[in-house]
C-alpha cells in the first residue's frame, strides 16, 4: 500500500511551492484569532494590568504600523463605563478577558445591550457606536484590538439623552 507521502511527495521539500504564511492577520478572522491568542496568554497581559479609581486604566500592549493595528489592555472597576462613542475610521475586536462588561448599542432604531464575560468578542466596523460599562460588583478586564490603529474616538451623546430631548419636542 502506498503511503501519502509516496504519492505526493515529501510536502516540507515543496514550501516554496505553498503561499506564504502571513505575518499579521489580514482579515475579520485573522484579526478576532490574533486577540484570542492573545487573551489566552494571562503570563502575559494580567501582571499590566492596573486599576484606577478615578477613570478606565489603559496600556498599549502592541503596536505594530508596518501592519497597521494596536492592541489596548484596559481594566474597568464597577460603575466604570467609556460613554458613549465610536472608533472613527478603525475596525476594532473587543475581548473580555476577566469580569463582565455591558454593551449598549443600538440596532434597528432600538437599543440593544449585549453582557460580555470572559471569553466573549465583539467586532465592529467604523462607524458603530456603542457604550460600554461595568454594571458589575466586580473588576473587569478586556482587550481591544483596532485595525488601523485608533486615532480617534468621537463621544455621542447617551441613548438616554437623545429620549430625552425627544420626549421634550
Amino acid at each position: 500500500m502506498n503511503s501519502d507521502v509516496q504519492i505526493a511527495g515529501d510536502l516540507l521539500s515543496v514550501a516554496h511551492l505553498l503561499p506564504p504564511v502571513p505575518a499579521h492577520p489580514s482579515t475579520v478572522a485573522g484579526f478576532a484569532g490574533l486577540a484570542r491568542s492573545l487573551a489566552a496568554d494571562r503570563a502575559a497581559w494580567a501582571p499590566l494590568v492596573r486599576y484606577d479609581a478615578t477613570t478606565r486604566w489603559y496600556h498599549r500592549l502592541r503596536s505594530v504600523p508596518s501592519a497597521g493595528y494596536e492592541v489596548w489592555l484596559l481594566s474597568w472597576l464597577p460603575g466604570q463605563g467609556s460613554g458613549r462613542h465610536d472608533h472613527g475610521r478603525s475596525s476594532g475586536v473587543l475581548t473580555m478577558l476577566e469580569g463582565e462588561l455591558t454593551e449598549h448599542a443600538t440596532s434597528g432604531g432600538g437599543e440593544v445591550r449585549h453582557a460580555l464575560r470572559p471569553g466573549a468578542q465583539r467586532v465592529f466596523a467604523p462607524g458603530y457606536v456603542h457604550e460600554v460599562v461595568n454594571d458589575a460588583l466586580t473588576p473587569a478586564v478586556s482587550l481591544h484590538l483596532y485595525f488601523p490603529g485608533l486615532t480617534e474616538m468621537p463621544m455621542h451623546p447617551s441613548q438616554h439623552a437623545v429620549a430625552a430631548e425627544a420626549a421634550a419636542h
